[in-house]
């Protein structure tokens, strides 16, 4: 008879400051549901983090294994960039693997990672999508199939011009002036409530500095604003180098840290992102305080 155990181990990891809970899954315990990772993410009543990640059995007999990802109010989402490395991170370090390429299974698809120094990564990330179809937006006049740059809204009588495109989960990019000056916090909510994007979007603030670096601010869709966002980092070098305002190599200095984003416009192929992962600490989470917490009001 199976029972289930009173304590469930869980490491906290970060990737360029975008922190993580991460369960190992491979040994039969159940995923986590909205409530209780809404607890996990609770940065003074549960362990703190933006998003919670999940390791699982592999879906391709070719991949080492899958991960699925909880935004810190239980919603789901497609893909994350630094969650992604700190997951090739823990299988490299955990399951002690002697090779340093391997493909893991994302909710977007299969993602090639590759240790390139110590606690650093390079993942292929795929290509970016700017059908709005593939976005989820939905703009009147917009044809499904046909991308377009930069587009605009109006929002509280104000126009707002964006790029979008999907890395695997829904991307707003917009190019300012200063990132330090950026409306991050009054237009990151209001685009996402716009009901523009029909899954909701991430929403990017963009300083092109030069052809090989930008600095970059991001308002998280399930998040709010994080130190970093691997995916956000993409979709803005991408949507950028669409325009001709960087080149193929660019360095995107986040709150948190640096990405290293390699893609261009012309072979069209993936997003190639490099940077660190590392361990912050490991614990174990009693299942009944957790309960309790996640169902108190």
């Amino acid at each position: 008879m199976h029972t289930t155990p009173a304590t469930r181990r869980f490491f906290k990891m970060q990737g360029a400051g975008n922190d993580f809970v991460v369960l190992d899954l491979r040994q039969g315990d159940p995923a986590p549901d909205p409530a209780l990772c809404r607890f996990l993410a609770d940065r003074r009543f549960g362990v703190g983090c933006d998003q919670i990640l999940t390791i699982e059995a592999p879906v391709d007999p070719g991949s080492l294994a899958a991960y699925r990802i909880w935004n810190a109010d239980g919603s789901r989402s497609g893909q994350c960039g630094n969650g992604a490395r700190c997951i090739a991170h823990y299988l490299y370090r955990h399951d002690r693997l002697a090779v340093d390429r391997f493909t893991l299974d994302s909710p977007a698809g299969p993602i090639d990672a590759h240790v390139v120094g110590p606690g650093r990564y390079a993942l292929d990330m795929g290509r970016p999508q700017f059908e709005p179809s593939a976005i989820g937006l939905v703009l009147p006049g917009a044809a499904p199939t046909v991308p377009s740059d930069p587009y605009r809204i109006e929002l509280n009588g104000e126009s707002v011009s964006f790029g979008a495109v999907s890395m695997g989960n829904p991307h707003a990019v917009l190019v300012v002036d200063a990132v330090a000056h950026a409306p991050v916090e009054r237009l990151g909510p209001a685009i996402q409530a716009s009901g523009v994007f029909r899954d909701g979007v991430n929403v990017g603030f963009v300083e092109p500095v030069s052809a090989s670096a930008v600095r970059l601010r991001v308002f998280e869709r399930g998040v709010g604003e994080t130190l970093a966002c691997g995916s956000a980092a993409c979709a803005a070098v991408a949507v950028l180098a669409r325009r001709g305002l960087v080149g193929a190599d660019v360095a995107v200095h986040l709150p948190g840290g640096v990405l290293d984003i390699a893609w261009s416009a012309a072979d069209d192929g993936g997003v190639i992102m490099t940077g660190p992962a590392a361990f912050v600490f490991e614990g174990e989470l009693c299942r009944n305080e957790s309960a309790l917490a996640a169902s108190s009001p």
